[in-house]
């Protein structure tokens, strides 16, 4: 009897040890309460992050988690001073009829676009006898304008606004415009008195730096009596030279009639 039973005490052994095996390979069952079975999330992990609106374009990725934050490229390196400063490529002669030349020292580092506009209309004879339709004592000079009515500009398009850091300090040359910050073209005006309250509205793009006193003389109105104008607008480096005297006068408005004794007199109307 004992012979008889040991093959089948051998299959049982082999069979308890097959299932102990396989049960090792097994993961454990799931605890009763999901949470209590996963980790809590770190105290510094990201928040899941909302979609971005349709119509805003999504930031640059970075592909690797070192990687620097991508920086815009400018369309043209920024000028130095030594490259702009008493060049006369950046050099703006105003020739006026109040009596003589104006300098203006153009700043392509601050609006480079606005800068080659006004040289180009120059170099173009836009400016010559443009006149000042708008002065207005202790404020500015605009002009720029060949209707002379503050409506007109060049056939070009409108500029987008180049604003920067360049105070409206006295003999500052800033660029008009429209409502739109974005309607700037020809026209631009030059301050006779600091007004900050302009700063980073509107596109300054130089200063003059010899001559101020041709642009205090300037006839005062919006418009004037008698409207001062620019007898010619070049760049320096083109050596135009300066018109003679004679074409660097104006008319004089009319002065006020003087009241006489009789008029002092005069009964008063009933």
């Amino acid at each position: 009897m004992k012979s008889s039973f040991r093959p089948l005490i051998l299959m049982g052994m082999a069979f308890g040890l097959a299932a102990s095996a396989m049960a090792q390979d097994v993961p454990p069952a799931p605890a009763p309460n999901p949470e209590q079975s996963q980790p809590a999330p770190a105290e510094d992990a990201p928040a899941p992050i909302d979609p971005a609106p349709v119509d805003t374009p999504p930031a640059p990725l970075a592909t690797t988690s070192d990687a620097a934050p991508a920086a815009e490229t400018p369309a043209a390196p920024a000028m130095t001073p030594d490259q702009y400063l008493n060049n006369p490529e950046y050099m703006l002669n105003l020739d006026l009829s109040t009596g003589g030349r104006v300098v203006i020292q153009l700043y392509p580092n601050a609006a480079p676009n606005h800068v080659e506009r006004v040289k180009l209309l120059a170099r173009a004879g836009f400016y010559d006898g443009v006149k000042f339709h708008r002065v207005i004592d202790g404020f500015m000079a605009q002009t720029g304008d060949p209707t002379a009515t503050g409506q007109g500009g060049s056939e070009l398009p409108d500029l987008k606004a180049e604003f920067n850091a360049t105070p409206h300090l006295r003999g500052t040359v800033s660029m008009a415009r429209a409502q739109s910050e974005d309607s700037a073209n020809s026209q631009f005006f030059i301050m006779l008195q600091p007004r900050f309250s302009l700063d980073r509205r509107y596109t300054a793009f130089g200063r003059v730096v010899s001559g101020m006193q041709y642009v205090d003389a300037i006839q005062k109105g919006e418009p004037p009596a008698v409207m001062s104008r620019m007898v010619q607008v070049s760049v320096a480096a083109d050596n135009k030279p300066v018109p003679p005297a004679s074409m660097l006068t104006e008319a004089q408005p009319a002065a006020p009639a003087e009241v006489s004794v009789d008029e002092l007199n005069a009964p008063i109307a009933q």
